[in-house]
C-alpha cells in the first residue's frame, strides 16, 4: 500500500479588487508536483484573462503558458491546471471590469 499524498491549499489573494493589469501575490510551490488555480469573483465578472507565471526566484517572472478566463459572474469559478512550475507562481491578468475576487492555489505532492 502507498503514503498518503500531501495536500495543501493556500489563499493567495481574498477579497482583492482586481482592475486593469494585476499580479497576485507569488507563492512558493516547489515541494509539489501538482497546482491548481481556483479564481473566485465575489463581487463583479472579470472581463479578460489570466496567465501564470513562474520564476526562480520570486522576483524575475516569465510566463509559464496555462491562460484561462476569468468569473464572468458574481460567485463563479474558474480554474488552471501547471504541472511544471519550478519553485514560485504568480498569476498575471488584465481585466476590462473591475471586480473583486478570491484566489486559492490548490498542491499536491
Amino acid at each position: 500500500m502507498g503514503s498518503m499524498r500531501q495536500y495543501y491549499s493556500a489563499v493567495v489573494e481574498r477579497n482583492v479588487v482586481f482592475e486593469e493589469i494585476f499580479h497576485s501575490e507569488p507563492y512558493e510551490v516547489g515541494w509539489a508536483t501538482e497546482l491548481i488555480i481556483f479564481v473566485r469573483s465575489l463581487d463583479g465578472a472579470g472581463d479578460g484573462a489570466v496567465e501564470v507565471e513562474i520564476s526562480p526566484d520570486g522576483i524575475r517572472w516569465c510566463k509559464e503558458g496555462t491562460t484561462f478566463e476569468l468569473p464572468t459572474a458574481t460567485d463563479a469559478v474558474t480554474f488552471g491546471k501547471v504541472s511544471h512550475f519550478g519553485n514560485w507562481v504568480r498569476l498575471s491578468g488584465r481585466t476590462k471590469k473591475k471586480f473583486k475576487a478570491l484566489i486559492t492555489f490548490s498542491m499536491k505532492e
